[in-house]
């Protein structure tokens, strides 16, 4: 089962805040993403609201965070990330849902057929 961080962080109302934020964050996904049983580690920034990033950390199993958390980089993390915050960052922790078996809540047989038909 995947097990799945998502990181909330609000930057302070500061451009240079934002743009510090910016570069920490893109360089972690590209330090981060490489871990061993390592999915994902995406991160976007919101459209509406600059101040506004989310991190996305996908594992192959919850105790996969434990390579993640021994990278020497995860030293500088914390130290370099919370002084550009507004507030605390908010962690969510997730297990994902098994998708792989069809399910079918609809019974419309027309649906699914326009769904191939504008799938394909």
């Amino acid at each position: 089962m995947v097990y799945t961080l998502v990181v909330h962080l609000y930057a302070k109302d500061d451009a240079e805040a934002i743009k510090k934020l910016t570069a920490k964050l893109q360089e972690a996904s590209q330090v981060y993403s490489n871990d061993k049983e390592c999915l994902s580690w995406l991160v976007m920034q919101s459209e509406s609201d600059k101040r506004a990033f989310t991190i996305v950390e996908r594992y192959a199993h919850k105790s996969s965070q434990k390579y993640h958390l021994e990278n020497p980089y995860w030293k500088t993390f914390d130290g370099y990330v919370i002084p550009l915050l507004e507030r605390d960052m908010d962690l969510r922790r997730f297990n994902e849902l098994d998708t792989s078996k069809q399910v079918r809540v609809e019974t419309d047989d027309q649906l699914w057929a326009n769904v191939k038909k504008h799938q394909s």
